[in-house]
């Protein structure tokens, strides 16, 4: 029924539910699976640009920017060791797997790498934010509902 099943992962905590349930469709399907981590500027632990204001200050700059550039590719590493653990269980398991991971808006980044990689299913997390939350700052899993160009399975969160 499916052949190619994308899984958006941001952390193996709050999306375990997703990685397994993909996993499982995965093996029952004999599908190829695709782990997705986006790095997003709005999300959480995405290490911020230094302050404006210390640019007339080029030693400062130089500095801070050193730094900046440091933490973003720790983050970076972070993000391929989770992948790379995921995905050796799912291979582990019998599936077929590739990873990648995307810098950008993660709605949109989700729903074109669905399209490019041609995905059959896109396996996502519920949002766990309150309703009024979701009015003023959006909701990923909302914005990929209405923007895949193929089904989306929608998991609750815990």
């Amino acid at each position: 029924m499916f052949s190619k099943i994308l899984a958006p992962i941001q952390t193996p905590m709050t999306d375990q539910m997703v990685f397994d349930r993909a996993l499982t469709l995965a093996q029952q399907n004999q599908a190829g699976l695709m782990l997705l981590h986006v790095i997003s500027p709005e999300m959480k632990g995405t290490p911020a640009l230094p302050n404006p204001t210390l640019y007339r200050y080029p030693v400062i700059t130089d500095e801070l920017m050193q730094g900046y550039r440091q933490r973003w590719e720790e983050f970076e590493n972070q993000g391929l060791e989770m992948l790379k653990s995921l995905a050796e269980k799912a291979q582990a398991a019998g599936v077929e797997v590739e990873f990648s991971q995307n810098i950008g808006n993660t709605g949109h980044v989700i729903c074109d790498m669905a399209k490019t990689w041609q995905a059959d299913l896109i396996v996502i997390r519920q949002p766990d934010r309150s309703k009024l939350d979701e009015l003023f700052l959006g909701s990923i899993s909302n914005y990929v509902l209405h923007h895949a160009i193929c089904p989306v399975l929608a998991i609750p969160a815990e």
